[in-house]
């Protein structure tokens, strides 16, 4: 199992860069092919040209765009040649949102970037990450917004339930865990569903070691009754110098809109390291 071709995607924001450093060094790592695909916000052209004296604005905002793309795609491009990566760049067209789930579904692995309220030229659509993790059909490696980060996957922490979508994003991420120098798998609980077993952890630390995991132990760790599931994870990350988190992604769709469980929304909002994702 490996990571053959890599999904990233792009947009005008400032930390697109950062993203792409990273997909083209797991691309290195992993010997992968890595398309980067260019979705962003695009209003429609009826909605200004149906407002007196915005036509022009619509033609100037347009032209930006062009030039944004064209600017990016020429990184894009400059930095595969510098890192000898093969790749591939694609401009979505129509609805972006599925325009990335449609092609996530022919990748190995998703990379996106955490929401950032504060910046507005990584707006893509409401739910825009939350919709492609429950979408993807396969692993999103979703990188925060602030922070910068050498390595990925050398220290992982596992948020281990027991669950379908736990044991998803596990089987997911082996490619990351057999290589990593460190593995913990974190047994935890929530409101509605209780810690694993210990025999549980015991099988998926078993597992792990057969595909080649190096070092693999297992914790469990207590959460005081106002701290959220997802807190617990990242303060526990955090303290410990891991990397990567691995978790399964909890919600489904219900009347077009995105419902997602508590620790898979908190870490969404406040996550501190890169945190792969399958639902």
């Amino acid at each position: 199992m490996s990571l053959k071709t890599l999904l990233l995607h792009l947009d005008t924001s400032a930390r697109a860069s950062a993203r792409l450093a990273l997909a083209l060094k797991l691309a290195r790592t992993y010997g992968a092919h890595l398309d980067g695909l260019f979705a962003v916000f695009e209003p429609s052209p009826r909605e200004f040209h149906v407002m007196a004296g915005t036509a022009d604005y619509y033609d100037s905002h347009r032209r930006l765009r062009a030039e944004q793309r064209a600017a990016i795609e020429r990184l894009f491009h400059a930095e595969l040649a510098r890192a000898q990566v093969n790749g591939a760049w694609v401009a979505a067209e129509g609805e972006p949102v599925a325009a990335v789930m449609q092609r996530s579904r022919s990748a190995d692995l998703t990379i996106v970037g955490q929401t950032d309220l504060d910046e507005p030229e990584a707006y893509v659509a409401n739910h825009f990450v939350e919709s492609v993790v429950l979408g993807a059909g396969g692993p999103v490696l979703v990188m925060p917004y602030t922070g910068h980060f050498e390595s990925v996957g050398e220290r992982v922490l596992i948020g281990w339930n027991g669950s379908r979508e736990a044991a998803r994003a596990v089987h997911d991420a082996i490619p990351f865990i057999a290589r990593a120098a460190h593995v913990t798998i974190a047994a935890v609980s929530s409101s509605f569903t209780p810690a694993p077993s210990a025999a549980s952890c015991s099988d998926l630390a078993a597992m792990l070691a057969r595909h080649g995991a190096n070092t693999v132990d297992i914790t469990r760790f207590d959460r005081s009754a106002s701290e959220s599931t997802g807190d617990a994870l990242l303060s526990y990350a955090a303290d410990n110098g891991f990397d990567l988190l691995v978790m399964g992604a909890y919600g489904h769709y219900r009347l077009q809109e995105t419902v997602l469980g508590g620790a898979t929304r908190s870490v969404l909002l406040t996550m501190t390291l890169p945190v792969l994702m399958s639902h």
